[in-house]
């Protein structure tokens, strides 16, 4: 089953050019999350990370300063540091 998760995302960066694809908020895209985790960690790991993907990878998230230090809340309301979110949404803020 591991090696299935890891074709369908083999063939989703096949299918789906680079820049059609939906630009995530973690600095890391998320099949590539998904895929490193599966690959390293087993196919129980690659779909807990795909499900935590999918729960917070969305436009529905805000930005605020905690001390002094910028996080991402995502719509599951989990708290994203700074240095896992994509540069390019840090800088529409």
């Amino acid at each position: 089953m591991k090696i299935f998760l890891l074709a369908i995302i083999k063939l989703y960066w096949f299918l789906i050019p680079k820049q059609k694809r939906r630009k995530c908020l973690f600095k890391t895209s998320c099949s590539n999350y998904v895929y490193e985790k599966t690959k390293h960690e087993g196919l129980i790991s690659g779909l807990r990370a795909l499900k935590f993907r999918i729960n917070n990878c969305n436009s529905n998230y805000m930005i605020i300063e905690i001390h002094g230090e910028k996080v991402l809340i995502t719509r599951a309301n989990n708290l994203i540091k700074k240095e896992l979110i994509n540069k390019a949404i840090l800088k529409n803020v």
